[in-house]
């Protein structure tokens, strides 16, 4: 049994979600196929690696990570797959692998085959890389080793002694907005200090809770996610909504 993850932009009305398992049942039906979710943006990579990010240390090695976002054909498009800590990960090279992982050995990195005049060509490029390796089929005949990746930067977050300068990088299912601030950075840079966390015109929180549930219903507060980064939220509400804050605007944590 071979465990395949999918992730992308593919949405849920459509056929494509279902066109891509079939081909992938069709050619290894052995394999055993797990929805991470279909519903990011159109295009948005930033999106889909962070979704990815937070999933795939879940799954046991040998796992293989299937990430179909902005799969634009052009005749100088490429798939990739990349070998790390025992995983497999196949995408399109959008930069997209590269905001996933910082660093990639480049002998783990293959370009796969591809058919570009074929519409929809994903379905047939996972589906016989996806194959290959559910055969154990050697990971070095996948491809050719790729020419360098393109490289998309993360936002990081800007960071003095008293002052850090973050993103908002995805709004959830529940409205909750995650900032681009990792639980170890807040805690080196605040160091015990008294803290205020300013974003747009609302008033700054200045303290960090342990569960939603901290403060009272409708409520504003920050908390650190399972995933470790920093968190707004407003308990039984939509903080994105009622706090009016979309991807990429800036929150500030400035030490008192």
């Amino acid at each position: 049994m071979h465990l395949v993850t999918l992730t992308t932009d593919f949405g849920a009305q459509d056929y494509y979600v279902g066109a891509l398992k079939g081909a992938l049942l069709r050619k290894a039906p052995e394999l055993t196929l797990i929805d991470i979710t279909h519903q990011i943006k159109p295009f948005d990579i930033v999106q889909g690696a962070f979704v990815v990010s937070n999933v795939w240390r879940e799954f046991p090695e040998g796992t293989i990570h299937l990430i179909g976002v902005n799969c634009v054909y052009q005749p100088e498009y490429r798939f990739v797959v990349a070998r790390h800590e025992g995983h497999f990960f196949l995408a399109p090279d959008n930069g997209l692998l590269t905001i996933l992982f910082q660093q990639l050995d480049p002998a783990h990195l293959r370009t796969l085959r591809a058919q570009h005049d074929e519409h929809f060509a994903v379905k047939s490029i996972f589906s016989d890389a996806v194959a290959h390796l559910a055969q154990g089929q050697p990971f070095e005949d996948l491809g050719e080793h790729p020419a360098p990746l393109l490289e998309r930067i993360s936002l990081q977050p800007v960071i003095t002694p008293n002052r850090i300068r973050g993103t908002v990088i995805h709004i959830d299912n529940f409205d909750n907005v995650v900032v681009n601030i990792r639980k170890e950075v807040f805690t080196q840079t605040i160091n015990g200090r008294p803290f205020s966390l300013y974003f747009k015109r609302n008033d700054p929180i200045t303290a960090v809770s342990g569960n939603y549930c901290d403060v009272a219903v409708g409520e504003q507060l920050c908390l650190f996610n399972t995933a470790g980064f920093l968190e707004i939220a407003v308990n039984m509400g939509k903080a994105a909504t009622l706090l009016g804050l979309k991807v990429e605007d800036v929150v500030e944590v400035v030490v008192e």
